[in-house]
């Protein structure tokens, strides 16, 4: 079956947000094994989305959009969807009530206006799928062998949403489901990831290996055609057992929703060890990378940021002899903010990175993207030089990426 998608949101068209659902929604159809050949974006404009939606339907068995579901009278997609499929609206007391629980729940009781109980119309015969977190629900609506699906606009609604309900909903249309696991890689490269592979590529027929190329990481998605989950797994299972023989412990996780960090917090935990992070050039991304991850309280006790060269002195103890000798970016300098921020601490494990992340602050010596990263593990301190190139940004979420494959590596070690 092929699927269209339709992104409505004058913002989008203006530039002004950028379309990640699109993306999010393009890849997770792919791994259903769904065909997309057509993508659009739409303002908040009643004729050019019915346009858009009869196109999309003349064309594709299955329209999913996103956005355009909330109270305001701009937010036209329900509506206009609902006139194409020749369907009334009517108020959901099921829906209703999930939006006056909502507003109980969050405290905004006083503040529920009559707009807000547009979101609580629904179009004739539409299954009407729960948002778990926010107030527009989903919808589906089926009619003369097509389906539209509409999903509300925000990132952390329509992921839950896809996931929960839509993927198995798109599933169940087909003859033969489409199973998948991810096998996520880090502490080697895209292209030697690939190369140890290249045979099982060569030879595959069902189930499938793609490789797909993340920032610092090689993630390896099996996907197997079946007729249920079980038979699935059982034909993905050699595959599985292979990759985990040819990477052993270049292997984070199998668990596609599980990051790096996720790993890192679980490995601490286990080996009941705490953690801290010294910052320079990142200034409290690796910090919040780790703090994202719920639980991370039982590991992580405190970090610093030190910018400054006074700063590193002061809270982490860097010499001043050090810094006058080797300069803040360097191989020595991580190394004792490394050392001092488990000392200040009192923890197990440290982390410190230190760089020139850009634009400017580079030399001929030091270039731009030249970063340090120091990790302190039971008393052993090993520092790594690296270069990095890209713009700030990018200088520094490599960085942190580097600095948890770094974590990664020393705790396997213990």
């Amino acid at each position: 079956m092929t699927v269209e998608l339709i992104s409505v949101g004058t913002e989008i068209l203006l530039g002004n947000i950028v379309n990640t659902n699109a993306a999010y929604l393009a890849e997770k159809i792919a791994i259903l094994g769904l065909s997309c050949y057509h993508q659009s974006a739409v303002g908040d404009n009643e004729e050019r989305l019915e346009d858009a939606i009869r196109l999309a339907l003349s064309r594709s068995d299955i329209v999913i959009l996103s956005g355009g579901l909330g109270p305001t009278k701009d937010d036209l997609t329900k509506e206009v969807t609902a006139k194409v499929f020749g369907r009334e609206l009517y108020e959901d007391a099921h829906t209703k009530e999930r939006i006056q629980s909502y507003f109980d729940q969050t405290g905004l009781k006083k503040e529920i206006t009559p707009n807000n109980w547009k979101q609580a119309l629904v179009p004739e015969g539409a299954i009407v799928v729960d948002n778990h977190n926010g107030t527009a629900p989903g919808l589906i609506l089926e009619g003369e062998g097509k389906t539209a699906i509409l999903l509300p606009g925000p990132p952390n609604e329509i992921k839950p949403m896809f996931e929960r309900d839509i993927a198995p909903y798109l599933n169940r249309l087909q003859p033969e489901g489409i199973y998948s696991t991810m096998v996520k890689v880090c502490s080697i490269g895209e292209s030697k990831a690939e190369t140890m592979v290249a045979d099982l590529m060569e030879e595959q027929t069902n189930p499938t290996l793609a490789p797909y190329a993340k920032t610092g990481e090689v993630h390896f998605r099996v996907t197997a055609k079946a007729a249920d989950e079980e038979t699935a797994g059982k034909l993905m299972e050699p595959m599985l057992q292979e990759l985990k023989k040819r990477f052993g412990n270049y292997i984070f996780t199998m668990d596609e929703n599980v990051t790096m960090e996720e790993s890192i917090v679980d490995l601490l935990k286990e080996k009941q060890m705490t953690v801290t992070t010294a910052e320079s050039c990142t200034g409290g991304l690796l910090s919040g990378r780790i703090l994202n991850v719920p639980g991370a309280s039982a590991v992580y006790k405190e970090g610093y940021i030190t910018y400054s060269n006074e700063a590193k002195e002061k809270l982490l103890g860097v010499s001043d002899e050090t810094l006058e000798t080797y300069g803040a970016v360097s191989y020595e300098t991580a190394r004792e903010m490394a050392a001092g921020a488990a000392r200040s601490a009192g923890a197990d494990v440290a982390l410190a990175v230190t760089g020139i992340a850009g634009p400017d602050g580079g030399t001929k010596e030091k270039p731009v993207g030249l970063v340090y990263i120091g990790c302190f593990v039971k008393g052993k301190v090993r520092a790594e030089e690296f270069h990095f190139t890209g713009n700030r940004s990018k200088n520094r979420d490599y960085a942190v990426i580097k600095a948890l494959t770094l974590l990664r590596e020393e705790l396997l070690e213990k």
